[in-house]
């Protein structure tokens, strides 16, 4: 949105979790878009992800690194086309260390992020793509051996961002408005807090992204071996 009163600011949601508004530049954007539509093809490629239950996510995903399916990890997409993951390239493992960085700054009494050079350095990435209208529920990302931040890219269209606690998924819990570019960094007394996107804003895309409907690009340490 252009045109505002005030600028957005970095704050806080909850302890250990920033929100930081347009950290990722038009140009950043479009590379990440581009990115994400080359992962998106096959083999290992955007996916339905169907639960223990029954049911599906209506948000449709492709991983890099380790493929997450529920609820763990695994080298080959075990519930698709059983494909070998695409690797986590290392530019993008250099992101998450500068998006934490970004939200932390010189604080680190909340969270730690891998240091360059760590060889336990962001591994994982979750890529979620969102129609106009899908949805996320109340969830944790638990399913890692590490504590350290996760790092959360929004693409495309505003969604609402649900931000909880980590007892329940019901409230309390803080909501908050993701637009393209928006950062999004929870660790520390955060990092399992339950989280989720109740809405997406259809049609509210920077039109220059060329992008219809949302990226959510998760970045994350597996700790796995």
């Amino acid at each position: 949105m252009t045109g505002e009163l005030f600028p957005r600011e970095p704050g806080e949601v909850a302890p250990g979790a920033v929100h930081v508004p347009d950290w990722l530049g038009p140009e950043r954007q479009r590379e990440l878009v581009a990115a994400c539509r080359a992962w998106a093809m096959p083999p290992a490629g955007l996916r339905t992800v169907r639960l223990p239950g029954g049911g599906t996510m209506t948000a449709r995903q492709v991983c890099l690194g380790r493929h997450w399916y529920p609820y763990g990890y695994a080298r080959t997409v075990v519930d698709g086309d059983g494909a070998p993951v695409k690797p986590m390239p290392g530019w993008l493992a250099d992101l998450g260390r500068a998006a934490v960085r970004a939200a932390y700054g010189d604080d680190a009494g909340h969270a730690e992020g891998p240091a360059d050079g760590d060889p336990a350095a962001y591994d994982i990435a979750l890529v979620n793509f969102y129609d106009a209208d899908a949805h996320m529920g109340m969830h944790r990302d638990s399913d890692e051996r590490s504590t350290a931040p996760v790092v959360s890219l929004s693409l495309g269209d505003t969604c609402v961002f649900r931000f909880g606690n980590t007892e329940t998924r019901t409230r309390p819990y803080t909501d908050v408005e993701l637009r393209s570019g928006d950062l999004m960094v929870f660790g520390g007394p955060s990092r399992l807090a339950y989280h989720g996107v109740p809405k997406v804003y259809g049609g509210t895309a920077p039109p220059e992204l060329g992008l219809t409907g949302r990226l959510n690009i998760t970045l994350r340490v597996s700790g796995l071996r």
